[in-house]
């Protein structure tokens, strides 16, 4: 039993002792002297819903040399995160289609004894025997192969979303239960014209939302300017990401669907989604922690440690994003956590790459920006990296408040026992150092990959401890 006296609750300011009445020794992992029972004084630590990110790449299976699932949930829970969405860009892809033998990474599949990929993922700690420290969704393709020629079809993966109880007319397993389909991608591509329509089609009849890469271009490394001549390799106009964006916008106005545009980048953009939201039209959008830490000037400095799709933008749409975020226009904060190894960054711009990793650092990067820069204040922060992307997600953000109002009113201080809770598997939280100032070191992360370009960076504000179902999953409490 871990107990934290004098914590403060994150959204009323309530001081109170936390009660986390036993680890999970299944999923528990820790840094080396981290408290993971007995008291420990909490002052100045913070309780809040853990966070949530809409945006991940596990590369598994296929790719499991860049991160699998347990490196990539364990990043996760190192970071602050209880829920993930993975993104279907696997491989084989997570369309719903059955794998053959001879795709790549279809033995992974196959040979756990599952013919699809969206099978072997909700199963994956059933197959590894294994228990994963982070909830996670699957997000399924919006074409077949991921590769723009023909929309998925719903039937290969309707089964699989949170209204059906069963899969191919037998009662969901506990693992299909935890791990449903509830969105729709081609996450790494835009979805190309030719298959919008039925896209959006199967996207209305069956419940869900577009998440959409709102950026699309056939050339270009970098963001299209003075640094991209610089480098003398070839510039990505930002109008790329409009044109997207504009489009889908008709396109959510036309039929209704609640389309979700990931890592927006430009002013230009913003503009229109601002115009969108106040229309009233179902339009949600994030923005990435590299967007608001960044520019393309810092390709200059960082090389392709900082190349990523959407290209890192002019220092002008930094600073737009910072007020997109300020402002509202932004809904979350999502890290579109992308692993790759050192030797693919290294190929230079044209070859290596698109995309870093960000799950261990992004609450820090955040911080540093927003916080400490004074666009918002931490209650926002948390809002933006568990709030909403929980509500997106369709997942309902522990209340700390809310539990303990189930408990009598008394004068002295109040403490919440996560043992006594009338739900505790629903318990989901994270607890925060939001003045730590600490130094990202990417050989301590715990996720495989090492591609991140704030290797290095003093940042401020810092993930202690996530707590799964009541349970503590991780801890680097000293």
């Amino acid at each position: 039993m871990l107990t934290l006296r004098n914590i403060t609750v994150w959204d009323t300011g309530e001081t109170i002792d936390l009660v986390i009445p036993e680890a999970d020794a299944s999923r528990l992992f820790s840094e080396t002297g981290a408290v993971t029972d007995g008291e420990f004084d909490a002052t100045g630590l913070t309780v809040a819903p853990g966070f949530a990110d809409p945006h991940v790449h596990f590369r598994d299976p296929g790719q499991t040399y860049k991160e699998s699932m347990i490196s990539g949930c364990r990043a996760s829970a190192s970071g602050g995160y209880t829920n993930v969405l993975i993104m279907p860009n696997t491989v084989p892809a997570m369309d719903g289609e059955p794998v053959t033998a001879d795709e790549p990474g279809a033995s992974e599949v196959l040979d756990a004894g599952y013919d699809t990929v969206i099978d072997y993922l909700q199963h994956y700690e059933a197959v590894h025997d294994v228990a994963l420290p982070v909830r996670y969704d699957l997000c399924v393709c919006a074409s077949k192969g991921r590769v723009g020629g023909e929309a998925t079809d719903p039937d290969r993966w309707r089964d699989y979303l949170p209204s059906s109880a069963t899969v191919r007319g037998t009662a969901k397993d506990t693992y299909q239960l935890d791990h449903p389909v509830t969105a729709v991608s081609d996450d790494g591509s835009a979805v190309t014209p030719g298959i919008l329509d039925d896209v959006l089609r199967n996207v209305k009849d069956t419940g869900l939302y577009l998440i959409e890469h709102c950026e699309h271009h056939d050339t270009g490394a970098v963001n299209d300017g003075p640094v991209a001549r610089e480098l003398g390799v070839p510039g990505i106009p930002e109008d790329t990401e409009l044109k997207i964006v504009s489009r889908d916008i008709e396109k959510a106005r036309e039929t209704g669907v609640h389309v979700h545009f990931q890592h927006v980048s430009t002013a230009i953009s913003f503009d229109a989604i601002r115009k969108a939201k106040a229309e009233g039209l179902p339009i949600t959008c994030e923005t990435a922690p590299h967007y608001i830490a960044l520019c393309d000037e810092d390709l200059l400095k960082y090389g392709t440690l900082a190349k990523m799709n959407p290209p890192l933008r002019s220092a002008a749409d930094r600073q737009a994003t910072i007020a997109a975020i300020a402002d509202g226009t932004v809904d979350m904060l999502a890290t579109d956590h992308a692993p790759h190894t050192l030797e693919e960054k290294e190929r230079g711009f044209l070859d290596a790459p698109n995309g870093i990793i960000g799950l261990e650092c992004a609450y820090g990067v955040a911080h540093k920006v927003l916080v400490d820069g004074g666009y918002i204040d931490d209650k926002r922060l948390i809002e933006l990296m568990s709030v909403a992307p929980q509500h997106l997600m369709g997942h309902t953000p522990t209340d700390v408040a809310g539990l303990l109002n189930t408990s009598a009113k008394c004068a002295v201080k109040r403490t919440l026992d996560l043992g006594k809770v009338e739900h505790p598997e629903n318990v989901n939280l994270v607890i925060l150092n939001t003045g730590e100032s600490w130094t990202v070191d990417p050989e301590r992360f715990h996720s495989a990959a090492r591609n991140t370009p704030f290797g290095g960076w003093q940042v401020t504000g810092r993930p202690l401890a996530t707590v799964l179902g009541s349970k503590l999953a991780f801890s680097r409490i000293k």
